[in-house]
C-alpha cells in the first residue's frame, strides 16, 4: 500500500522561515546584552543631627523700687513756759436758763379728690367685681334651667365647654356676647341666647364707682 504525504505537513518548506526567526530572536538578544548597564550604588552619609541640651536661666524682672518713707520728726523736748497773766472778772455770770419756744402748728387733713371714671371705658380688672344676683350657685342653677340641647348637636354626640365673653354694664345689664371658642352643631347660639337672657347682674366698682367689667365664662354641654 503506498502512503500519501500532504503536501501541507512538508515540513522542508518551511525550514527557511524558521531560520530566519531564529536569526532574528538571536540578534535581538545579542542587542540587549549590549544595551544593559549596570549602575553602582553608592551609599550617601546622612549624618547624624546633635542637639546640645542649653539649660534655661530665669532671668529676674527688674521692677522700679519706691523710694523709702521719710524718717519720723525726732520728738520735741523743749518746754515753752506760757505766762498765767488773765484776770478773771468775778461779776461774769453764765446764764445756764434757756428759753423754749413752743409752736402750734394747725394740722390740717390732707382730701384727696377722687378722679372720674370714664363711663364709656371697659375695664378687664376692678377693686371688685361683678356678681351674678344670688352668688355662683345661683348661676349655675340658671344655666342648668334654661340651656336646651341642640338637637343636631345631639344627634351628633358634640359636647363641651363653650367659652363666651360680655359685658356686664353699670346697671348691671348684660351686653355685647360674644363666643370667643365654640363647638359648633348649635351649642354656640344656644350659650349667647342663655346668656342674653340672663338677670341683671351686681356691677363691677372702681374707687366705689359702678363700671362696665369684662366678663368671661365657660358653658358647659353634656351628653346624659
Amino acid at each position: 500500500m503506498e502512503l500519501k504525504k500532504s503536501p501541507k505537513a512538508d515540513i522542508e518548506k518551511k525550514k527557511s522561515i524558521f531560520l530566519q526567526i531564529g536569526l532574528i530572536a538571536t540578534l535581538v538578544v545579542v542587542l540587549v546584552a549590549f544595551e544593559w548597564k549596570q549602575y553602582e550604588r553608592i551609599d550617601y552619609d546622612l549624618g547624624t543631627f546633635e542637639m546640645d541640651n542649653i539649660e534655661e536661666e530665669d532671668i529676674p524682672i527688674t521692677r522700679p523700687e519706691d523710694p523709702p518713707p521719710p524718717p519720723p520728726p525726732e520728738p520735741s523736748t523743749e518746754l515753752i513756759i506760757v505766762d498765767d497773766d488773765v484776770e478773771i472778772d468775778d461779776d461774769f455770770k453764765i446764764d445756764v436758763e434757756a428759753t423754749i419756744e413752743t409752736v402750734v402748728r394747725e394740722f390740717v387733713p390732707i382730701v384727696q379728690e377722687e378722679e372720674d371714671v370714664d363711663e364709656d371705658y371697659i375695664f378687664e380688672i376692678v377693686e371688685e367685681n361683678p356678681e351674678y344676683p344670688g352668688g355662683q350657685e345661683a348661676m349655675m342653677r340658671y344655666l342648668r334651667d334654661n340651656i336646651r340641647y341642640p338637637v343636631i348637636a345631639r344627634e351628633a354626640g358634640i359636647a363641651g365647654s363653650v367659652f363666651v365673653t360680655f359685658v356686664v354694664e353699670r346697671d348691671g345689664s348684660v351686653t355685647n356676647v360674644q363666643v370667643i371658642r365654640g363647638i359648633g352643631g348649635g351649642c354656640d347660639e344656644e350659650a349667647v341666647r342663655v346668656v342674653r337672657n340672663m338677670p341683671k347682674w351686681k356691677p363691677g366698682k372702681q374707687r366705689n364707682q359702678p363700671v362696665r367689667v369684662q366678663y368671661r365664662m365657660p358653658i358647659r354641654f353634656v351628653l346624659n
